[in-house]
């Protein structure tokens, strides 16, 4: 088989059910109502047997454990090769604490978020004698795993939270924030799960591309508002929304993509209920809403 890919988390930060969450969706995954999402991640490969790991999420032990693919095939042989982060939040790179049983594989990253991760000792777990860190430019193709290439480009987005200082630029464009081309197997994809708004140079990459797995946060810009969750916005926290005239959904109506898959989806988005009038809306603009498990080639 050839280029596959399979989203391991559809969810943003804190996934569906959040924890601490009483939102509707929240009540409603609790109660098996709706479906449950894990956190942002996506699998991905060029020959059907060797895969690289999207964005390394803290739910990474669930999600590899349900999917049969990336399933050990001896007593410590395992299909994944690779692990590529696309920036330093939290729910993209907590789960490489889970990968440190002396595993090999390779970390793929800028050299801005490999610095993010340096600065923290605990990522020190990932024991250097196993796990190959890579420095990746930007602009640069290279070999994410056997039979699958990568090329990383600038997103206009943020530095991680906990990063932030007074002053907070939301659409930076540089190595902290990045979206991923890939190519093998006959098939090409873009993976862009952080994005603060399309530019003319992303939506110029993005024309006529055969698969897009694009940024799905929230549908309105102030929905956490309205729900009572917070008082950030979502440009405030770097995401352009689905709904509205600056939103994806619009910003997409031109660009004769193939396939477009929403995912890092915030608990609070509407599209997470398959019967929301949201969710109708976005589908018949051509949308895929994703989900955990669901496999797509291009």
């Amino acid at each position: 088989m050839g280029f596959r890919a399979h989203i391991l988390g559809a969810a943003a930060g804190g996934g569906l059910p959040q924890w601490n969450c009483g939102c509707e969706n929240c009540r409603l995954a609790r109660a098996g109502a709706i479906p449950a999402q894990s956190q942002s991640s996506l699998a991905v490969t060029g020959n059907g047997n060797d895969w690289a790991v999207l964005n390394a999420s803290p739910d990474i032990r669930h999600q590899l454990t349900e999917c049969a693919a990336l399933h050990p095939t001896g007593l410590r042989e395992v299909p994944l090769t690779s692990v590529l982060v696309t920036n330093g939040d939290i729910d993209h790179v907590a789960g490489l604490l889970t990968l440190r049983e002396m595993q090999s594989f390779t970390l793929f990253a800028t050299a801005g978020i490999h610095d993010v991760l340096a600065q923290n000792p605990i990522f020190a777990a990932l024991n250097d004698k196993v796990v190959t860190r890579r420095t990746v430019g930007l602009g640069a193709p290279f070999r994410l795993a056997p039979g699958l290439w990568a090329e990383l480009f600038p997103v206009p987005g943020k530095v991680p939270l906990y990063l932030e200082g007074e002053t907070v630029e939301t659409d930076l464009v540089g190595e902290q924030t990045v979206g991923v081309h890939l190519t093998g197997g006959g098939g090409s994809a873009f993976y862009i799960p952080g994005c603060a708004m399309l530019n003319d140079d992303l939506r110029a990459r993005l024309h006529a591309a055969p698969l897009v797995f694009f940024d799905g946060t929230l549908w309105h810009d102030d929905e956490m508002v309205r729900a009572g969750l917070g008082d950030k916005t979502g440009k405030r926290m770097g995401h352009i929304s689905m709904s509205g005239p600056d939103g994806s959904i619009a910003g997409f109506a031109g660009l004769k993509v193939g396939k477009k898959v929403f995912v890092h989806m915030n608990n609070t988005n509407p599209v997470l209920n398959p019967s929301s009038p949201e969710r109708a809306e976005a589908e018949a603009a051509g949308w895929i809403i994703g989900q955990d498990g669901m496999e797509i080639a291009s």
